[in-house]
């Protein structure tokens, strides 16, 4: 019995040692069970957390390299559902996948919606990974960028083409001067701005968004002439064209009324066109020895219409300084084909207000330009050989400022 006592006194404690220690493992693993969610979604938590933050710098990259690509697709003068597309184009190829873009140009909200800007507002839903356990809502992200357009100068002269060789050319023994403006090329070729032979430039600046070839150095306002440089809008891009209207105008007249001539215009002798818009179906011909007058004038050339000065004649036009046509004197077709027209004179003419011909190639060799030196040339491609002095202080008679070096910038 003594050894039964033994036994059972040494085989107690062995035997309730063993379960305590089992009844305290179950526990344990009781315990790790019931944590083990937490557990995982705090780290999951974590994870994701790191997750929707680089999601978010993404989203934001992706937002301002749209509205980036908006402003520049602004620049070129493009309608605001051309802006949109280049914005939403930029913000697909950088993987805003099945995300929404909203583009509004002036933004709608901020310090800039008075301004040349492009906002840009994208709006994605990202899936849950470990916190789905929690909730099954999706986490929504935004992202919103505002590009801002700044004109570094204004333009009196601008070669709208994006490509052609000495797209503005100076050449001959010509002498021009400009006053508070520069010269723009938006071609991209290296000789996109010459001046050649004994031609004679003085400007602000000249800028091109390629090359330039100066045989005679200009005289410049500032430093250097700026090559590579973004291209300028067509600053006549929004203005309608003129619809014809019946009857159709004779020219056969010492006074003309504004109208459609159907037939062209071939002026001689005296003529006086009354302020109005001219729409002319065929060429405009100024012939030798005419004196040609008009203020409050616009004329259109529709189609591939051109005009052509002759050198003997006095030519004395001005454009209307109010009005939808304001401060534009000739206004080429933008549906036409490349032509030419040339625009020539007597040292007494005076061609007040823009010449724009945005498809076609302008020939100015008159000694001229307008009251106070007020003309614009906005074409295609510009060939100078006249002597004229040139102002950009024209807002008096409603000639509009011509933006040019523009830059752009992600500002909000």
């Amino acid at each position: 019995m003594a050894f039964s006592g033994r036994f059972f006194r040494q085989l107690f404690p062995r035997i309730f040692f063993r379960r305590l220690c089992e009844s305290r493992g179950g526990n344990v693993a009781t315990i790790f069970a019931l944590t083990l969610p937490v557990v995982v979604g705090g780290a999951g938590l974590g994870v994701e957390t790191s997750y929707w933050y680089y999601s978010s710098l993404k989203l934001q990259a992706i937002a301002d390299a749209a509205a980036y690509a908006g402003a520049l697709e602004k620049i070129a003068g493009s309608d605001t559902a051309a802006i949109t597309a280049a914005a939403t184009s930029s913000a697909a190829s950088n993987g805003l996948g099945g995300g929404t873009i909203v583009v509004n140009t002036p933004p709608t909200s901020g310090p800039n919606t008075a301004k040349k800007a492009v906002e840009v507002i994208l709006n994605q839903n990202l899936d849950r990974m470990f916190t789905s356990i929690f909730t099954q809502t999706k986490v929504p992200e935004r992202a919103r960028a505002v590009a801002l357009i700044t004109d570094a100068s204004k333009a009196c002269m601008e070669a709208l083409n994006p490509s052609a060789s000495q797209a503005a050319l100076f050449s001959g023994s010509t002498s021009v001067k400009l006053t508070g403006c520069v010269i723009m090329a938006n071609s991209i070729a290296n000789d996109a701005i010459k001046v050649q032979g004994s031609a004679g430039v003085q400007a602000d600046c000249l800028i091109s968004a390629g090359g330039m070839v100066l045989n005679n150095p200009p005289t410049m306002a500032c430093k250097a002439p700026i090559t590579q440089a973004l291209p300028a809008a067509d600053p006549f891009a929004s203005l309608p064209a003129p619809a014809a209207s019946n009857p159709c105008q004779n020219d056969n007249k010492s006074t003309l009324k504004p109208g459609t001539y159907c037939s062209g215009m071939s002026l001689s002798g005296n003529v006086t066109l009354d302020p109005g818009v001219y729409v002319v179906q065929g060429n405009l011909k100024i012939n030798a020895n005419a004196n040609i007058s008009g203020s409050g004038v616009t004329i259109f050339m529709s189609g591939s219409s051109t005009v052509s000065m002759n050198g003997n004649a006095t030519v004395t036009l001005s454009a209307p300084t109010s009005g939808t046509y304001s401060g534009v004197l000739f206004y080429g077709d933008r549906t036409g084909t490349a032509a030419q027209s040339t625009f020539n004179g007597t040292a007494n003419s005076l061609l007040t207000g823009a010449i724009y011909f945005p498809r076609q190639q302008v020939n100015y060799l008159g000694n001229f330009s307008g009251v106070n030196g007020c003309t614009q040339v906005v074409a295609d491609t510009i060939q100078w050989s006249g002597n004229s002095t040139i102002n950009q202080d024209c807002s008096s008679l409603g000639m509009k400022d011509i933006p040019a070096a523009q830059s752009v910038a992600v500002v909000e």
